[in-house]
């Protein structure tokens, strides 16, 4: 992870100093912003190459970034690059067309046409869009389908437009915290999930290459078991109509990760638990009413179960957590 910091420039030449760097980071780069925010331009942003995903997390006041047909001309890395509304609102033009992108909004737009960024905020720190940049190669998807979602807002409130939204915001948050191993499995995860939501947006989804279909399915119930912990009616065959497969087909992805799809759901629910007896705001809660809020309906039946994952009962080892405490 690469952060470039402002606070070492002298304030009058900080907004230069940005649209240098901006060029240097990404590409040739136009940027603009209002006379009366120049004086004080504040930006943070943070890098993180992710494999051939280069990642870059973006935070800064109102601002306008253009790139031109001579800036093309001058370099283009031919890539794709998908930016995702973080805090704040963007609006991005591309190919004659507009889009406004709210929180958890995507977008895709290539480096080889002209286009015109604006980030829209009220302070230096409300506006923050996250952009992923890649080779065109990377995604096995029609090219003259992508080129029709150039600059189309992707709503993240549905379908796998949902799951890459909530992956990216997740992203966005532990950007910085990646091994360069964990790092590199990340991207193939990222790809996998954008080919998954694009392919959705184009209708296309029998282009997307089977392994990718999985992951990113895969990816999908994964984020559905852990917004649903708490649901004592979460079974597999919940989950397998929850998504349109069938229970055999369910078990399978699980069972090509090392897991059956009910020991999963039991493992995520006893960190979750473990996590809560750890707490000491949560001292004065029940055992059982925490087991309760995860899913587990029988108190004795959640005791064997901890006792058997951790070598301890859960009064245990909440009394140990205290004592070291």
């Amino acid at each position: 992870m690469d952060v470039v910091s402002f606070a070492e420039v002298p304030t009058q030449e900080r907004f230069a100093f940005w649209r240098e760097m901006s060029s240097k980071m990404w590409m040739p780069l136009d940027a603009h912003c209002e006379p009366r925010l120049e004086s004080a331009f504040q930006a943070h942003v943070a890098l993180s190459g992710l494999g051939l995903v280069q990642a870059t997390l973006l935070t800064a006041p109102s601002l306008t970034i253009r790139r031109t047909p001579r800036l093309i001309r001058r370099s283009d890395p031919e890539t794709f690059f998908v930016t995702c509304a973080v805090r704040g609102h963007a609006i991005g033009e591309q190919a004659g067309r507009q889009a406004e992108l709210h929180v958890g909004d995507l977008m895709l737009r290539t480096s080889s046409q002209p286009y015109l960024t604006t980030f829209e905020s009220r302070g230096p720190a409300d506006g923050q869009v996250l952009s992923l940049q890649f080779p065109r190669s990377l995604l096995p998807l029609p090219e003259r389908g992508l080129r029709e979602l150039n600059a189309v807002p992707i709503r993240g409130t549905r379908g796998m437009a949902a799951l890459a939204s909530q992956f990216l915001l997740r992203l966005a948050r532990h950007l910085e915290e990646f091994s360069p191993a964990e790092a590199t499995r990340v991207s193939h995860l990222t790809l996998d999930v954008l080919t998954a939501a694009l392919a959705g947006a184009l209708d296309a989804r029998s282009a997307v290459p089977p392994g990718s279909r999985q992951r990113a399915l895969l990816a999908q119930i994964h984020a559905f078991v852990q917004a649903h912990l708490g649901d004592a009616d979460l079974t597999p065959a919940a989950i397998a109509a929850a998504h349109h497969i069938s229970l055999r087909y369910l078990n399978k992805l699980f069972h090509a990760e090392g897991h059956t799809v009910a020991g999963w759901i039991r493992e995520r629910r006893l960190k979750q638990c473990r996590r809560d007896l750890a707490e000491p705001h949560l001292a004065g809660h029940p055992i059982n009413a925490i087991a309760a809020r995860w899913g587990f309906t029988s108190p004795a039946h959640f005791s064997q179960v901890f006792r058997s994952a951790y070598g301890m009962s859960p009064s245990e080892f909440r009394r140990q957590c205290a004592s070291t405490r």
